[in-house]
């Protein structure tokens, strides 16, 4: 089998092996080059790792044979060809020692002949790779069904290591303000690669000799994954409630959450929805703060989150565009209808048209806060600054105001906040105009029985003012949003 590695860098091996009982103990394995005709060459800091472990399965020992699999990690320098030899020895049990006979051999070359390899295949991913000349890759963002111009992409580079790579983008400037999103642990967790590394419209990066996969986004990710880890902490909890709103027209489970007072007399409630557009990840991060405060309040002795807990039921549509998530669309000015503009007439989207027939059934005239949670523009006015946007109806703009206020007073997280930032209906974007294509969410909820409050919230991706926006703070923007919702609703009663 095939295995690259460079100089003085763990290659993995995965492998197969049988063991015959009736033998008694050895490990042999070689290691191989096709690079020429060197001899055997000893290399004495081969290891396994881990041990093998050994299950006969029941029956008698003799003549069993067993299917085994095991991860070899051999250290070999890049220059001449190897021959690496290990033994491993132990007892099988009653005394006896068994036996384990294996040759491996690779015709493994440096990593540095590897093909480069730049894709999307996987959750989230969106890139359309052009060419490679040397050490510039020409890329672009995927448009599939986006209308206009938009600006996400999310992709992985494997077969890099320890070259330096410019990768640019021939669509348009769609590297954010605090430059890529890095991962080199396959997307657990990422950082923000910084302004200087970035050109124009292309961006550098150099591959440390361990960097095997390497992922580079617009903002950071967000996706169905995170959610399962999310739930993997709060599952158990008695104020969470997990179901289906409906399949989506690719098949998958778009879920519906229910969180805090679950038995039916919560004195309020709040409807939350995110990913409306797909792409605009950082939402889920402050909506998962938010969420938390509620679902820990009691073990961080959070007073708030207590209330909210005992007295409110929140229903959660963490992705409303969940085929767009997964599949790592845009999301924005989908064809034929963007899912924030599909709440009037037929919805075209089974996930708007099963929230539109579910939440006045649930709301009971007891609904008075919705939010919906959106990122905005990539970079400039109003797009590096959190803010509220406002409708045509002056009474909700007034609570809108009111609501802001608490916010700006409770806010003990890194993100600047404040009201003065929130966009009235009539200026910049926010014009009747920008709903010709059908009715937003917000728009929607504003003439719900009972409801006070129904706006949206936009987050940036990268920058809030001179801050720069992590998982960690858009979370504790999410923990002032429950702050605030706990003072309005407190005084609302």
């Amino acid at each position: 089998f095939f295995a690259p590695f460079s100089d003085c860098q763990w290659a993995h091996f995965g492998m197969g092996a049988s063991c015959n009982q009736e033998s008694g103990l050895a490990f042999a394995l070689m290691v191989t080059s096709n690079a020429g005709a060197y001899g055997p060459k000893s290399f004495p800091r081969a290891k396994m790792v881990p041990p093998f472990v050994f299950s006969p399965g029941g029956g008698k020992a003799e003549g069993h044979s067993v299917g085994m699999e095991a991860e070899l990690r051999v250290l070999v320098p890049a220059t001449p060809p190897v021959c690496v030899t290990h033994s491993l020895c132990w007892p099988m049990g009653s005394g006896t020692i068994r036996t384990m006979n294996m040759n491996v051999v690779s015709n493994a070359q440096p990593e540095v002949g590897r093909a480069l390899s730049v894709d999307a295949d996987f959750p989230g991913g969106n890139i359309v790779l052009e060419s490679v000349d040397g050490d510039t890759v020409l890329v672009h963002q995927d448009l599939r069904d986006t209308t206009e111009w938009w600006f996400y992409w999310h992709f992985r580079v494997r077969g890099a290591a320890s070259r330096t790579l410019t990768f640019q983008f021939t669509q348009g400037d769609v590297i954010g303000t605090r430059g890529p999103a890095v991962s080199t642990d396959g997307g657990a967790n990422w950082r923000w690669l910084g302004r200087d590394a970035v050109r124009d419209t292309a961006f550098t990066y150099t591959f440390a000799p361990e960097d095997h996969e390497v992922r580079f986004a617009f903002a950071l990710p967000y996706t169905e994954s995170d959610l399962k880890a999310f739930w993997a902490r709060f599952g158990s909890s008695p104020w969470l409630r997990s179901e289906l709103l409906c399949r989506t027209r690719k098949g998958r489970e778009a879920e519906l959450l229910h969180l805090g007072r679950l038995d039916g007399q919560a004195q309020h409630r709040v409807l939350l929805t995110c990913r409306h557009h797909a792409c605009e990840s950082i939402a889920s991060y402050v909506l998962e703060g938010l969420m938390e405060t509620v679902l820990a309040a009691e073990a961080q002795g959070d007073a708030s989150g207590c209330w909210l807990r005992d007295n409110v039921e929140f229903l959660v549509v963490p992705f409303v565009d969940k085929d767009g998530v997964e599949d790592g669309d845009q999301g924005k000015l989908r064809y034929p209808r963007d899912h924030n503009r599909d709440y009037d007439g037929d919805s075209v989207h089974a996930t708007t048209g099963a929230l539109r027939a579910l939440v006045p059934a649930w709301s009971e005239g007891k609904l008075e806060v919705a939010l919906d949670l959106h990122c905005p523009w990539i970079r400039g006015e109003h797009n590096e600054v959190i803010y509220f946007v406002g409708g045509p109806d002056e009474r909700n703009w007034a609570q809108i105001q009111r609501f802001s206020a608490l916010l700006e007073d409770v806010r003990t997280g890194q993100l600047p906040y404040h009201r003065s930032d929130n966009l009235p209906f009539g200026q910049g974007w926010n014009t009747a105009e920008n709903t010709s294509q059908g009715r937003s969410f917000s728009g929607w909820a504003r003439d719900l029985p009972g409801m006070l409050l129904a706006s949206t919230l936009e987050t940036p991706y990268a920058n809030a003012y001179d801050q720069t926006v992590t998982p960690d703070a858009a979370r504790a923007l999410g923990r002032d949003l429950a702050h605030a919702l706990c003072r309005y609703l407190a005084e609302a009663e």
